[in-house]
């Protein structure tokens, strides 16, 4: 990512070379949030470092990655781990549900997929296309089926296969949409009573490149679900990637995966080191 140095040459450019940049505006238009931002800037101000580019910059790196670096727990062990991929329309869950199948297969898990995105035919045949590139059964529903009712019978299926995984893609919806979460609730619900889990491993799956909104997200999905984490997709050179630092900071919630690309391969585990270094490359 060369947005953070790219960024800082603009600001710099704006004030001219005697002059101070405006830290709070640079770290705000980093997706890094209006509280981490401010908690950052007063930390600069206090150790003396705001006229101080590069002795800032080095601060910085050492604050987001104490906050980065906490231990995340582990995936789901059961038998299946149960995983419950949740998001708004577009985020990149069901490419999602793929690229972990692959990474899983990948380690020798055996791995099933359940298609409870029943309010589109396009993401359940989307999703059948993928399982069967990968070889991994998909548990389907028909469009408009209970969704609930397709996550009961997947977890039953994985389980009579002794399978490792069982990855649910679930229907894209807004967090304040009280009626959607409703259905979302019941397919949590349903799996936590018939796997013992509780609780539910859910990963919200974002778009990388819509910036503070991904802190509204996954503070909304957050209260209404309890999330485990985070899986930040489109994450490329144009992405700014300040908001999976956001996210930990002010909802606590960790960030498992990033996604590079498109292809199945193309799903990586968020490593804090590469992740600032990157950031400030």
């Amino acid at each position: 990512m060369s947005f953070w140095r790219n960024l800082v040459g603009k600001f710099a450019n704006l004030v001219g070379p005697k002059e101070q940049l405006d830290w709070e505006a640079l770290l705000v238009e980093s997706d890094l949030g209006i509280n981490l931002s401010q908690k950052l800037y007063a930390l600069l101000d206090k150790e003396k470092l705001l006229g101080k580019t590069e002795l800032a910059e080095k601060r910085i790196k050492k604050e987001l990655l104490n906050i980065l670096q906490d231990r995340k727990p582990p995936l789901p062990a059961g038998k299946p781990g149960v995983i419950l991929l949740v998001g708004v329309n577009g985020g990149g869950k069901t490419t999602s549900a793929a690229k972990l199948a692959y990474r899983f297969k990948g380690e020798g898990k055996k791995v099933f997929l359940a298609a409870c995105d029943t309010f589109r035919a396009a993401a359940i045949e989307q999703l059948k296309i993928l399982a069967d590139r990968l070889e991994v059964p998909v548990v389907l529903g028909k469009e408009g089926a209970d969704a609930a009712s397709v996550a009961f019978r997947s977890f039953g299926q994985a389980l009579e296969a002794q399978a490792d995984y069982l990855i649910v893609d679930t229907a894209g919806r807004q967090a304040n949409k009280k009626n959607l979460m409703m259905e979302l609730g019941k397919i949590k619900r349903t799996l936590e009573k018939v796997s013992g889990q509780i609780p539910l491993f859910i990963l919200l799956v974002v778009d990388g490149t819509s910036g503070s909104n991904v802190l509204v997200q996954a503070r909304e999905f957050n209260e209404t679900l309890g999330l485990a984490g985070m899986i930040v997709t489109k994450l490329d050179s144009s992405a700014k990637g300040g908001m999976v630092a956001a996210v930990k900071y002010e909802v606590g919630i960790p960030t498992y995966f990033l996604g590079r690309g498109e292809t199945l391969d193309s799903l990586e585990e968020f490593n804090p080191e590469k992740f600032v270094e990157e950031f400030f490359s």
